[in-house]
């Protein structure tokens, strides 16, 4: 009989269990198991397979104490009607505790059919090793080389081979025919040191890993075919032959030397009737009977290395960062040409620095990547590192540069400190980014490169926003003009149609007949009045709360009249678009934990009230799926790196006013767990420590689990001023003296605003370091009357900073108070209890946070909060909607004001972000500061940047991210 299923060494040895042609039928197999299974009782050379299949399960048991959930799968691919081995596959992995999965395909599958399954497996996180039994011909190099070296459990790769010859043994895996062919000859002849071994037609993987092998243990190898004219005298000069494919019939006995050592798996490799001489060491027959179980043996002894290894490869990886090189010039140049004078790591060598695996990153372009939310459960166990807060004193047309701390404080963390951090920032809009304000990527040299790849467009995560916004905008609108226009008949036959003769509901159906109390799974059974309330959802056009949303700054789309074509049938309206940044899906991204809690979320979203006053969501529209899916790759964040080479998350940019201003806690959860235990992640808050930092505790807090360490409260002499008194500052135009020159006293007098949002902090229970951002025009004095008031007021630590003239160097003051700071004991804790009135929680920030004396409803926000409150929404936490220049609602008032009260004109909700946002100031106040958004042309922006001048937004401009 052939036992080429069972231990040939192929030609290519695609798999050392390859099938071939001419194969010994089921019988030959089952005998030979008999065989082997007798040799075992025996203690013959096959019992080397049994100690190997006992060593491997003990090895095994030890690795599943530790990780009792994890189960080890083997995958074997198979491409021909040949299952000889399945048997002996399935009953050693069985006796280890191994799973084996056996995936059969047609046989003569095309080479690409065959590597699309491969492929497949790679990223199948369930399968640990893959193995391929193939027929001789299907063996090429795309097919080997196809499978992920690290699942490739026979050795067949260039990856695996490479290592082997390079002696790197424990991180690949070795040809299993290899392995067993050394194992029997050392058993047989004791040392093949100084022996000379003949290959014989034993081509690829395996010919390379057999003369590894053996070589490095003194044998000297030679090679041949069948067809070699020297056949013969080779074979007079091997000490030992090893076959690697059925013999040429014409070739004698008397061609072996005697004495010599045979490993072969073919029983006609001697022709004649002479049988084996006593002068033959190894009988055919005996060779047949070892090499078969025991290369099966030291597979499933690959695959529980194998899966060793990928146990190891889960667990936290230490950071080998290598930081870049700054070399700050004087006078400092432009941002952009700061960013274009330093070249970026290619961001998979930075992935690999910070201990993500290759699978868990996909690339776009040279310098960003997404991160796959897998990590998560890799990491599971980790502990979380340092979670710091970097929030800002009231903003002013000056700008106070929380950005740009935030990326110098992690380069002085990381770059100049050697400890583990990570920056979680916000995705700019293209709506500030070619407005005033501009980008969002730091600035001097502290900034985050490429600055054109943060600033614009990033990996489509707000083109995704914006699909997905306005395709249930699209719905709303089409719901109500179908359900005008059509009996609930045609209405019951669109949504659930007949298809193949069979009506169904989908699962999303399913869903809403529950929720509408209709307990019925068959569509014929339902009668005329559930169908009429299963196909209305009767919206009130006037209720509707969902627009459409666009990604740039046009007001000409700011009111809008929709439906005028013939084809709406008379259904028309007024509509709006709004900035695609500011959609509630931005706001759900933001705040979201997982791709199911994404799709719940998004499923609850309410974009209008029916007729009779009752939400209606995009769950009801059944559009959840369709939201979903346009939302898979935006879920996970950006991966790029700062001007110092230290690893960024961007993910997520909801503003600050209407949603509650923080990058994603999915961003943030992984930074946490990159960085380990003793790392730190920074992010930053949008707008003052009032607005941003408040809904950071209050409401992504409260989603994420998580508890800050430390809050940064970023402050500069010149907003200071402002604050104290200072005169007004208009964009582009001169500073006054009172800004360039030394004055103690309005510096003084500004503090209190300083002191102020100190408080604030102080109310969650979390220690204050306040980081001076340092001007040219500071004096000495100035800066140091800041730093002791600050300290007087309660700040654990206030540290001047120049990381915008010097990058990291410049923060490294800064950042050893962080460290001391969050070493401190921390009381974190909430403002408000969510069990309270609406109401109340309001009152409690507007007395607690802002210093009003009390708040002032208006009737249509009395009647929204008596809404929500029946609808069940009463519990969700509050979203301030207010100006940003000011704690109170009047942006012209700086400083500290006291005793206002403070307007809420209007009551809205986000449910699926999880917020009631109510708007401050009376309704032709909020409406106007909404009308006076402005845009500069990039042309205006280059002349600011001529004149040496940073473009700041007005105070009226309350809606641009800060």
């Amino acid at each position: 009989m052939r036992f080429s299923a069972l231990c040939r060494l192929s030609r290519g040895a695609a798999a050392p269990l390859a099938g071939r042609k001419g194969t010994a039928p089921r019988r030959g197999m089952a005998s030979a198991w008999g065989r082997w299974e007798k040799q075992q009782a025996g203690g013959a050379l096959g019992s080397a397979a049994g100690e190997i299949i006992q060593s491997s399960k003990k090895v095994l048991a030890s690795l599943q104490k530790g990780h009792p959930t994890f189960k080890p799968t083997l995958a074997i691919v198979q491409a021909s009607d040949e299952d000889l081995v399945q048997e002996i596959n399935q009953n050693f992995a069985k006796e280890i505790g191994l799973h084996v999965i056996h995936i059969s395909l047609p046989q003569g599958s095309s080479e690409d059919e065959i590597v699309g399954e491969i492929l497949r497996l790679n990223e199948d996180p369930t399968v640990h090793g893959i193995a391929l039994h193939l027929s001789e011909n299907a063996c090429s190099s795309k097919i080997l080389n196809a499978v992920k070296p690290e699942k490739d459990v026979d050795g067949v790769s260039d990856v695996n081979l490479g290592r082997l010859v390079r002696g790197d043994t424990y991180n690949c895996s070795v040809s299993p025919t290899a392995s067993a062919v050394v194992e029997l000859l050392e058993k047989l002849v004791k040392t093949v040191d100084g022996k000379k071994v003949l290959l014989v037609e034993t081509c690829g993987p395996l010919e390379a890993s057999l003369q590894c092998l053996l070589q490095r243990k003194g044998a000297m190898t030679m090679s041949c075919q069948w067809k070699t004219q020297q056949l013969q005298s080779k074979l007079h000069q091997a000490d030992v032959v090893v076959v690697g494919s059925t013999k040429r019939k014409e070739i004698p006995v008397s061609w072996i030397r005697p004495g010599t050592t045979i490993v072969n798996c073919y029983p006609d490799f001697l022709s004649g009737e002479h049988g084996y001489g006593q002068d033959v060491k190894y009988s055919t027959q005996s060779a047949i009977d070892a090499v078969g179980p025991l290369t099966i043996a030291m597979r499933m002894e690959n695959m529980v290395k194998t899966s060793e290894r990928w146990i190891q490869s889960q667990q936290y990886r230490e950071w080998n960062l290598h930081c870049l090189k700054l070399q700050p010039l004087s006078p400092v140049p432009s941002d952009i040409e700061i960013s274009r004078g330093q070249s970026p790591k290619a961001v998979d060598v930075l992935a690999k620095e910070i201990g993500l695996l290759a699978d868990e990153i996909e690339i776009y372009g040279q310098t960003k990547a997404k991160v796959r939310l897998s990590l998560l459960e890799r990491l599971k166990d980790q502990t979380n590192g340092k979670y710091v807060l970097v929030a800002g004193i009231t903003p002013t047309p000056l700008g106070e540069g929380k950005s740009t701390v935030t990326i110098g404080l992690v380069q002085a963390l990381t770059a100049h400190l050697n400890v583990n951090s990570f920056a979680c920032l916000r995705q700019p809009s293209q709506g500030p980014t070619f407005g005033v304000k501009g980008g969002a990527a730091g600035g001097g040299y502290a900034q985050v490169i490429p600055m054109e790849e943060f600033n614009l467009h990033l990996t489509g995560d707000i083109h995704a926003i914006t699909a997905a916004n306005n395709l249930l905008a699209a719905a709303v609108d089409a719901r109500i003009l179908h359900e005008s226009t059509q009996s609930d008949k045609a209405l019951y036959n669109r949504l659930v149609p007949i298809v193949n003769g069979v009506r169904e509901f989908s699962s999303i159906q399913l869903a809403r007949l529950k929720r509408l109390g209709i307990n019925k799974t068959d569509p014929g059974t339902l009668t005329a009045d559930e169908i009429n309330t299963f196909v209305r959802l009767d919206i009130d056009p006037s209720t509707i709360t969902w627009q459409r949303v666009l990604d740039t700054n046009d007001r000409f789309l700011r009111k809008i009249t929709i439906g005028q074509a013939n084809t709406e049938k008379g259904f028309f309206r007024q509509a709006q678009f709004d900035i695609a940044v500011a959609s509630e899906i931005m706001a759900i991204l933001a705040l979201t934990t997982s791709l199911a809690d994404m799709k719940e979320r998004l499923g609850k979203m309410v974009v209008a009230n029916d007729k009779n006053g009752q939400p209606v969501t995009a769950e009801d529209l059944g559009v959840t799926g369709a939201l979903a899916v346009l939302m898979k790759d935006a879920i996970k964040p950006t991966l790029m790196q700062t001007l110092e080479g230290t690893p960024v998350f961007v993910h997520a940019g909801p503003f600050a006013n209407i949603a509650h201003g923080n990058s994603s806690v999915l961003a943030d959860k992984i930074a946490l767990k990159l960085v380990g235990e003793e790392g730190f992640v920074v992010t930053e808050a949008g707008f003052g420590a009032d607005i941003g930092m408040e809904k950071f505790f209050n409401i992504k807090c409260r989603a994420s689990g998580l508890v800050p360490s430390v809050v940064v409260l970023v402050a500069t002499v010149r907003a200071l001023k402002m604050h104290g008194g200072g005169p007004n500052v208009t964009a582009g135009a001169p500073l006054k003296k009172e800004y360039t020159e030394e004055n103690l006293q309005l510096v003084a007098d500004g503090c209190c605003n300083l002191q102020k949002q100190i408080q604030i902090a102080q109310l969650f229970g979390v220690p204050v370091v306040v980081a001076l951002n340092v001007f040219k025009t500071d004096s000495h004095a100035e800066v140091d009357l800041v730093c002791e008031i600050a300290k007087q007021s309660g700040a654990f630590d206030a540290v001047p900073c120049n990381h915008w003239s010097a990058g990291g160097r410049g923060a490294v003051e800064l950042a050893q108070a962080v460290r001391k700071a969050a070493s401190q004991e921390n009381r974190f804790k909430y403002l408000y209890n969510l069990e309270l009135p609406i109401i109340e929680k309001i009152r409690i920030i507007a007395q607690k946070v802002y210093g009003a004396k009390d708040i002032e409803l208006s009737p249509a926000a009395q009647s929204q909060i008596s809404r929500y409150s029946k609808q069940g929404f009463g519990n969700l936490p509050i979203c301030m909607a207010k100006t940003h220049l000011s704690l109170s609602h009047q942006p012209e008032r700086k400083g500290v004001p006291t005793g206002f009260i403070l307007p809420i004109s209007d009551v809205r909700a986000s449910i699926g972000a999880g917020f009631i946002y109510p708007l401050v100031g009376t309704h032709d106040n909020y409406c106007t500061r909404k009308s006076q958004r402005t845009s500069h042309t990039t042309q205006d922006r280059s002349l600011l940047q001529v004149q040496g001048l940073k473009p700041s937004p007005p105070f009226c401009q309350s809606f641009n991210a800060n």
